[in-house]
């Protein structure tokens, strides 16, 4: 049944996104729907959806159209111009993950496939394998 409650919560907002340009009433519609399956058989909503709809009046966001989206002090805000609610998300995973990845990039030598190891000497310059 979990299965099936998640499928139908994904079909609902991915439906809610489609129809949001021609009848948005009816996108909120489907929010309100996924949401109450979401609620009835205690499944999460993915997080790709779940900073699509406004916490306080339930509404289907499309960034543009009826929210506003500003990044500040390492967060994501989301304001919805239906009810005027301020949502706000942390930026966090996504630096991580660029951080990382400017890491790996520095890591890797120009020219081979060979990876450097990060911390692999002391202080003194010496590898930990000399000693």
């Amino acid at each position: 049944m979990l299965k099936i409650a998640e499928e139908r919560i994904d079909i609902l907002f991915r439906m809610a996104d489609r129809e949001f340009s021609a009848n948005p009433h009816r996108s909120h519609r489907y929010t309100e729907l996924a949401r109450n399956i979401a609620m009835k058989y205690r499944v999460r909503i993915p997080r790709e959806w779940r900073r699509r709809f406004c916490r306080k009046c339930y509404s289907f966001l499309k960034p543009g159209a009826n929210c506003t989206v500003r990044i500040a002090d390492g967060k994501v805000n989301f304001r919805c111009h239906e009810c005027g609610h301020i949502m706000r998300f942390p930026y966090i995973r996504e630096k991580k993950d660029r951080r990382r990845n400017k890491i790996e990039s520095h890591t890797t030598k120009e020219g081979t496939d060979e990876q450097i190891t990060v911390g692999a000497h002391n202080k003194c310059g010496e590898s930990q394998s000399d000693r």
